[in-house]
């Protein structure tokens, strides 16, 4: 059974989200603060997070931050704030979608489904091959033209995120938060030399690499390419 954890100051969202995700056979936790989300994140590990931003204590962003050092669960923040400058800030920090208030039930339940297909892989996408290298994201190992390569544990951090959001720029930001921690998300250069190392070790030529992608000044995108014959 799915877990959402719902993080919102607005007692009538909550009642309203508890409602809806129950009747459609989801395990809900109810959070009415910054801190309080934290706690119940660790403490029950959700499958995903609706997070509002405008909250007491500790505000969205903050949440964001502090789950980014420890987990990849799927955060949708759902906010009155429709400032581009507010979206950016979240998804920055490491937020995956932004819905703004009012909202619709439908689209928003639609955006939790989708969050949570892409943080599962599940069978057909557990093995992620190009024609250079394949990735089994349950086995967590990587094989090169069919030889095993032994990655450390930063560089399998950096191409599981990658290689779980396919064609899709992830930004440095985010990168150096879900590997290194969010203390660390000005240190750019990390990027440079792990990329490096997972090239080196996985493109057939490191010098022009057709799968580990630099998209200069905003952050790394993996390409599958065709698939192997």
């Amino acid at each position: 059974m799915t877990r959402v954890l719902v993080v919102d100051d607005e007692p009538q969202i909550l009642r309203a989200m508890k409602t809806n995700l129950a009747a459609r056979g989801y395990e809900v936790d109810l959070a009415p603060t910054g801190e309080d989300a934290l706690r119940l994140a660790a403490a029950h590990r959700p499958d995903v997070i609706v997070l509002d931003l405008g909250l007491p204590g500790i505000d969205g962003i903050e949440v964001v931050h502090g789950l980014r050092g420890w987990t990849t669960v799927p955060i949708i923040v759902l906010s009155v704030r429709d400032a581009e400058a507010d979206k950016i800030a979240a998804l920055d920090a490491g937020a995956d979608d932004y819905v703004t208030k009012p909202f619709a039930m439908g689209e928003l339940l639609a955006r939790l489904r989708a969050a949570v297909r892409r943080a599962d892989p599940g069978p057909e996408a557990a093995l992620v091959e190009t024609d250079a290298f394949a990735v089994d994201l349950v086995a967590k190992r990587v094989h090169r033209h069919g030889a095993e390569v032994h990655l450390t544990p930063t560089e399998w951090g950096l191409l599981e995120v990658l290689v779980r959001n396919p064609g899709r720029l992830v930004s440095q930001r985010q990168l150096l938060q879900q590997v290194w921690g969010p203390q660390y998300e000005t240190e750019t250069n990390y990027l440079r030399v792990y990329l490096a190392q997972l090239r080196r070790k996985l493109e057939d030529d490191p010098s022009r690499p057709r799968h580990l992608i630099t998209e200069p000044g905003m952050g790394y995108r993996f390409e599958p390419g065709d698939p192997p014959a």
